[in-house]
């Protein structure tokens, strides 16, 4: 019977895209070899871009602060290597914009050691100085959205927080980076579980893991101590599990109303690779530096899951893994479904990359499309209840600003309506198209 419940443990709606995980679901995390150049952009996080607070010429140390918080939902920023800082200036982002960002030449004969002497005593922290200094350490939601992780520390008053959920469903396809890090660094998970769970106060902290992961189950289990308030809730595969609403309805039977956030139904939702992240600047003294990035796709000659420092070209992380097969297309910085692809192989590895995805013709070639045949299929996949096709009709239409009364800014994109669409329509670009217009238009001056 208590099988059975576990089974039940889901959300309304989704999808079921294949897994395509096989590829590198058994290969160890590996580290990249240190390269010459890297390019640390000030804008890797949802909101204010950093401010440079190094000087062309300056030498810096791996993990040294080269970029301060431009304001409260803001980062700082840390110099993934040793070496020269080269310019500050703009430079070819991943969506092939030019932003500002710090040009840093590493030393090639430095050890690219952190100083094991900078773990922070978290536990003498009052919660305001805790929160300043996940800030400074550049800390940010590591599944995909980059969203500073002290703005959810940050609790009005009056607000109480139950549990601590800690995202290991990783329900995108291709992407393994959480999944390594529960069976590699099991004892990490636990230790910034229990630094977020004291800090916010939290009766318990809870991992939510899909069922096509039962080692990353067992073997987080076993490491959790008697009596420690931790457990882990297995959940069925669906695709968004991953989302935060969804999971908070899987795990507590919870719904987070629309225009509401996780912290009024008494949840904080984190991703295992942000607790990891908690672990080593608090314990070890390492701010966010790198990452683990899952190479894969069928265009790359040998996939890999590797930890990247922050700022390495793409090129560099791909030529590791053999290069590019003949015929490769298209190359994406995280997630099949919701990940961007790259204008160039130029592009930096960001704070939010979990994967580098490489495919060819085969995958990418475009869809004949056909009419909307009003099957519903988009509604049913949607779950946040949204209508899709209509809001598509809308954009195709560019009645942008009428898809406001459809509650367009509650979709998160997840693309499970274009996923369901049988006439192929891509309906969540449409309505990515329209979010964005609607996000950076310009005011008329009064």
């Amino acid at each position: 019977m208590k099988a059975l419940r576990f089974l039940r443990r889901s959300f309304e709606h989704g999808v079921h895209p294949a897994h395509h995980k096989q590829q590198t679901a058994d290969l160890p995390i590996q580290r990249v070899p240190f390269g010459k150049h890297y390019v640390m952009p000030l804008g890797q996080h949802i909101g204010v871009p950093a401010k440079a607070v190094v000087a062309a010429g300056e030498r810096v140390q791996r993990g040294q602060l080269i970029a301060e918080p431009g304001g409260f939902v803001s980062t700082g920023l840390h110099s993934p290597v040793t070496g020269t800082v080269k310019e500050i200036g703009d430079f070819r982002g991943v969506d092939g914009r030019f932003a500002p960002a710090i040009a840093i030449e590493a030393d090639a004969f430095a050890t690219q050691q952190i100083d094991a002497s900078a773990a922070v005593d978290w536990q003498s922290l009052s919660l305001d100085e805790f929160i300043a200094a996940v800030q400074m350490a550049g800390i940010v939601g590591m599944g995909g959205a980059a969203f500073p992780a002290h703005v959810k520390l940050s609790v009005p008053d009056g607000v109480k927080i139950r549990h601590l959920l800690i995202n290991g469903a990783e329900c995108e396809p291709y992407l393994t980076t959480d999944y390594r890090l529960m069976v590699e660094r099991p004892e990490a998970l636990l230790e910034g579980a229990e630094i977020m769970r004291q800090k916010l106060g939290a009766e318990e902290a809870v991992i939510g893991v899909e069922m096509n992961k039962p080692d990353a189950i067992e073997i987080v289990r076993k490491h959790i101590q008697p009596g420690q308030p931790v457990r882990v809730v297995p959940l069925k595969v669906k695709y968004p599990q991953g989302a935060e609403k969804m999971m908070i309805k899987a795990v507590f039977d919870k719904e987070v109303p629309a225009g509401q956030l996780p912290r009024d139904v008494e949840v904080n939702v984190n991703n295992v690779g942000t607790i990891v992240a908690i672990a080593d600047y608090f314990l070890r003294g390492m701010p966010l530096i790198e990452r683990v990035v899952t190479v894969a796709g069928p265009g790359v000659t040998y996939p890999a899951n590797l930890i990247v420092p922050l700022g390495t070209p793409v090129r560099d992380v791909v030529k590791f893994c053999g290069g590019l097969k003949p015929g490769t297309r298209e190359i994406i910085m995280g997630g099949p479904t919701m990940g961007r692809p790259i204008a160039s192989l130029d592009a930096p590895i960001l704070k939010g990359c979990s994967g580098v995805l490489v495919f060819t013709e085969k995958q990418t070639a475009r869809r004949k499309e056909y009419p909307c045949i009003s099957c519903g299929r988009c509604l049913e996949a949607c779950p946040y209840f949204l209508n899709p096709s209509r809001l598509a009709r809308l954009s195709k239409s560019r009645m942008f600003d009428e898809m406001k009364a459809y509650n367009v800014f509650d979709c998160v994109e997840c693309g499970c309506c274009t996923f369901a669409c049988p006439s192929n329509i891509p309906i969540v670009q449409l309505i990515r198209t329209a979010k964005d217009d609607l996000t950076h238009r310009k005011e008329p001056d009064a």
